[in-house]
């Protein structure tokens, strides 16, 4: 049917509305839109559209006023009014099918739906139109009409004033599964058997209720067709009275389509929309809808929400190091653990790549977020066969609690994450509450990490400098060069407290690059006073997993222009044995620039002699935790003499740190330790502060 001349009103406050709506029906009828419903109804009186779409929720005149105000004049009275609502109670539909609407279009908007209900309408208003028109020749017609009738898609039944059935199209008879023979005359009730999809309760006939209030009708929402054979099909449908020109009722006519496969669709759509496609759980976005809910309920119950965040710990290197074939599968048996752990009472969802999302409330059985957790943990603590191999994995948990520490469902989600941040730093594999102390430690976290990456974009780290001692001499050939952060009021951040944010955060390799690069410049400064300086700077252990990292550190000197050999580079033996292969790779590139390797923290980690052997060794340092208690603590003493009799046999050079009291300077210096450093001969001091101490003082002498 030729919908060219046809107008569409649509009445809507909502500008993203309109434009949806519009953009569905264009290509079906000529769409005015209305965002003013004070204006709504001086537009329909102009343009007597053939369809009316009226939002129910509007500022100003709602769409219960405006549709009352249409159905008051007899101009606009008979001008199909479709009610645009996301609501869905029977108070809603009751009073806006009493106000004279013929259906509803839900929002969320189906486009595709939106279209069909749209379209059948227009349908029915041309053939309502019609028919009107052709009341006078209907005899001389009837062939044609019965032709058309026949032909078209949808299903067509038309009745007598009594509701019995004068008229019957062949897709009508396919999925009532009655002949034309049978049909006829029969009570449209008997033949169309109208259910509730969700409670088979028998519903009205839109036929029969258009009679009776000789006005256009739709059908109730979620309605069924259930054939003569049993069949059952999802319809849509409007009925309109038949009335000739002298206003006499001569019957009803009901046209009716088998939307099933666009209902299963849109059914499907719905969940791939709500839920996770590799464990089949909600996603993020009905997970906040269902936290929303349990937090309405919650409140007017006076009960308690729990919401859990769940990650996976290391689940990056796993799916790096065995593919994200292996990945999807550990994601899909943890979710089963999870589901398993948590029971049916409980909202598990996938909110991320490898985190989840568990939802806990209070039906008034009573729950234990934290026994739940424990439940979870030991469930994650289970190894995953893999190829034949066993993975160990485990989780990290964050729990947030409405009311006690969040007042909506985007809080507790942000709490909850800031608890699981803090079961990673605690090492993994363990459940933490949200609190408001956490809250402010995770805010200082996000201003360091701010200032820090301040710092890094605009050069402000300073440099300072802790001189090393001589033992044989008291001289200062060397230093170590220590990184300060300041935070915008200018007070100093701890190297505990940014140093590891750095690492975790991946600014570790601007940072040390930027340190070295301070500390070359400096030491090619000193040099134009004539004097040599060696500058030890402190390496991480992400820096030496970089294959690139010798080539950068030979880029930097090369820049400053001074020898490698003034430079020290100082690893720990943590970062030594994280990858020993590609550290010892690396430690032998940078040995052969020239420049000096440094074992810090001696003691403190693997302590295996056999990699002393392994890498490019040429400075041992004393770790300050033997040093401080040297002198109070025989075993301390012990073991930094061990120490030292283990580096002077290696031919290694012996550097102690943390010298605090002239009794450590003495033992070590009889032990025959090489170098020292500590506050009791002078605490890191600014790169001016050195240069004038000890550079200028020692050029001119």
């Amino acid at each position: 049917m030729d919908f060219e001349k046809q107008t569409v009103v649509v009445i809507d406050d909502e500008p993203t509305t309109l434009l949806m709506l519009e953009s569905a029906i264009e290509a079906l009828a000529h769409v005015i839109t209305v965002s003013d419903s004070a204006e709504a109804f001086s537009v329909v009186a102009k343009t007597q559209p053939a369809l009316v779409l009226l939002d129910v929720s509007m500022p100003g005149l709602s769409g219960f006023d405006v549709c009352e105000q249409l159905k008051s004049y007899a101009n606009t009275a008979s001008i199909p009014v479709i009610f645009i609502t996301s609501h869905s109670d029977s108070e809603h539909e009751t009073t806006a099918l009493s106000l004279g609407a013929i259906d509803f279009i839900s929002k969320p908007i189906d486009v595709t739906l939106c279209r069909m209900r749209v379209k059948n309408h227009l349908t029915i208003q041309a053939q309502s139109d019609m028919l009107s028109a052709m009341n006078g020749q209907l005899e001389a017609e009837k062939k044609q009409l019965d032709v058309t009738l026949r032909s078209i898609a949808d299903g067509v039944i038309s009745t007598d004033a009594s509701g019995d059935i004068t008229f019957i199209n062949p897709v009508a008879q396919r999925l009532t599964g009655y002949s034309e023979a049978e049909a006829l005359g029969q009570p449209i009730n008997v033949v169309m058997n109208l259910r509730d999809a969700t409670t088979n309760n028998v519903m009205l006939n839109p036929a029969i209720y258009a009679l009776e209030v000789r006005r256009p009708v739709a059908m109730a929402y979620n309605a069924t067709l259930v054939s003569r054979h049993n069949q059952i099909f999802r319809v849509e449908d409007t009925a309109s009275p038949i009335i000739d020109d002298h206003g006499n009722l001569l019957g009803a006519v009901i046209v009716f389509q088998d939307v099933s496969e666009a209902v299963e669709m849109a059914v499907k759509m719905t969940h791939l929309t709500n839920h996770d496609q590799l464990t089949g759980l909600p996603n993020r976005v009905l997970l906040h809808d269902r936290v929303m809910q349990a937090i309405t309920r919650s409140f007017n119950a006076k009960q308690s929400v729990a919401l859990m965040l769940i990650d996976i710990d290391n689940f990056k290197y796993l799916n790096d190091s065995l593919g994200h074939q292996i990945g999807d599968f550990i994601i899909a048996s943890v979710a089963k653990r999870l589901s398993a752990a948590m029971g049916e009472n409980a909202t598990l969802a996938r909110v991320g790549g490898d985190e989840f999302a568990c939802l806990l409330t209070d039906n008034g059985m009573g729950f234990s977020a934290d026994s739940i957790a424990m439940k979870c943990l030991q469930k994650g603590r289970e190894p995953i066969e893999i190829d034949g191999k066993s993975h160990q994995l485990s989780l990290s948990i964050g729990i947030s609690l409405y009311p006690q520490d969040a007042a909506n469902a985007e809080e507790m989600m942000r709490h909850a994450d800031t608890a699981m941040y803090r079961s990673k730093s605690k090492g993994k594999d363990t459940f933490s509450f949200f609190s408001h102390d956490l809250q402010h430690a995770m805010h200082h976290r996000v201003e360091t990490e701010i200032c820090l990456r301040n710092a890094l974009d605009n050069d402000l780290l300073a440099v300072y400098l802790q001189p090393k001692y001589k033992f044989s001499c008291s001289d200062v050939i060397s230093a170590e060069a220590l990184v300060r952060l300041f935070d915008e009021n200018g007070n100093v951040i701890g190297p505990d407290a940014f140093i590891p944010l750095a690492e975790e955060t991946g600014l570790i390799h601007l940072l040390g690059k930027q340190v070295l690069r301070k500390s070359c410049e400096f030491v090619a400064k000193c040099n134009t006073k004539g004097v040599d300086l060696k500058v030890a700077v402190n390496v991480a252990a992400k820096q030496l997993a970089d294959p690139g990292f010798a080539t950068e550190v030979k880029q930097i000197i090369d820049e400053a222009g001074i020898l490698p050999s003034s430079i020290e580079l100082e690893v720990t033996e943590s970062a030594l044995m994280h990858d020993f292969e590609q550290t010892r790779t690396i430690l032998n590139s940078l040995a052969s620039l020239g420049v000096t390797i440094a074992l810090d923290d001696f003691g403190t980690g693997y302590s295996s002699l056999s990699y002393l052997r392994q890498f490019p060794l040429n400075v041992l340092k004393i770790d300050r935790s033997f040093v401080i208690d040297m002198d109070k603590e025989q075993q301390a003493y012990d073991i930094v003499t061990a120490i030292v009799q283990l580096a002077l046999s290696l031919d290694l050079t012996i550097v102690a740190e943390g010298i605090e009291t002239k009794a450590h300077y003495d033992s070590l210096q009889e032990l025959g330790c090489h170098y020292g450093q500590g506050y009791y001969m002078c605490k890191p001091i600014t790169l001016d502060s050195f240069f004038e101490k000890y550079i200028v003082k020692s050029a001119v002498a």
